[in-house]
């Protein structure tokens, strides 16, 4: 099999909106970087407004699944990111205990790029959504309570934007001491583009929208801003965030190179095998 190393453009944006009076999301964006020694991260997190310190929730989770998978020992990358999902999970529910702030939660979706394979890490409501030529589709599974009636036929698909209990969230981070994240696999291609972002972007936004600003968008930053700018347009009463990134090219590497990657640490041999 081929091994690649992915090329990337990234951007990322994140604002409190017209609502709201903190901004309780955060995000994360992989370093620039061309190496073939790691795979690359972003990812997303929204703090449960309805809970005190949920700008902490998300900020804790986020740097505490990065450190998880910055520092793995070997294992399988699904397997890495499950356990870091449940670091972060951990380590926010000792935090509301240590605290005394009773139930602190928050969203997590995550996108971990290695080879020409996307993996994702999700709990709650925030999306990731992959653009391909002219078709949109959302690899994520919302953990919602409307989500399960739509899944269930009980409402149409299309009333999960508006319903009066969209943010009803039956799975999240760091509210309950265990936590069961969706893992999912994807294969990549070159001209891929990925879009994680929290409910306050999606709710407001159709999929025929968020393609239409992808593919008119020069710059994944003008694409995170301009997503951005439209769900304000369409009064989001959330924080509003986004994460862009864009595959320009799958670089194929040659057997030196793929030599050199496995000798530069334990850990690596062990990512490449996954791939193999």
């Amino acid at each position: 099999m081929k091994h690649y190393m992915p090329e990337i453009e990234s951007s990322g944006m994140s604002v409190v909106g017209p609502v709201r009076e903190d901004n309780q999301d955060a995000i994360r964006l992989a370093e620039e970087s061309h190496s073939t020694k790691h795979g690359l991260l972003y990812a997303i997190a929204d703090g449960m407004g309805g809970y005190s310190h949920g700008g902490l929730a998300s900020q804790l989770a986020l740097e505490t699944f990065h450190s998880i998978v910055a520092s793995h020992n070997g294992n399988s990358i699904p397997s890495v990111l499950q356990r870091a999902v449940e670091a972060a999970n951990l380590k926010i529910y000792q935090k509301a205990q240590q605290l005394g702030a009773g139930r602190i939660g928050t969203t997590l979706t995550a996108a971990y790029v290695f080879n020409d394979m996307l993996y994702l890490a999700h709990v709650g409501d925030s999306r990731a959504y992959l653009v391909r030529g002219p078709n949109v589709v959302c690899l994520t599974e919302d953990h919602t309570t409307v989500a399960d009636m739509v899944r269930a036929k009980l409402i149409p698909a299309e009333n999960i934007r508006t319903h009066a209990q969209r943010s009803i969230l039956t799975k999240s981070v760091g509210l309950d001491l265990f936590v069961q994240p969706d893992i999912i696999q994807h294969k990549l291609m070159e001209g891929d583009r990925l879009v994680l972002c929290t409910d306050g972007l999606w709710s407001v936004i159709e999929d025929n929208e968020l393609m239409h600003i992808l593919a008119t968008s020069h710059t994944t930053e003008a694409a995170s801003r301009n997503l951005i700018d439209l769900a304000l347009q369409h009064n989001s009463d959330d924080n509003v965030s986004a994460v862009v990134f864009h595959l320009h090219k799958l670089i194929p590497l040659t057997p030196e190179h793929r030599t050199k990657a496995r000798t530069s640490a334990s850990w690596l041999q062990n990512l490449w095998k996954v791939s193999l």
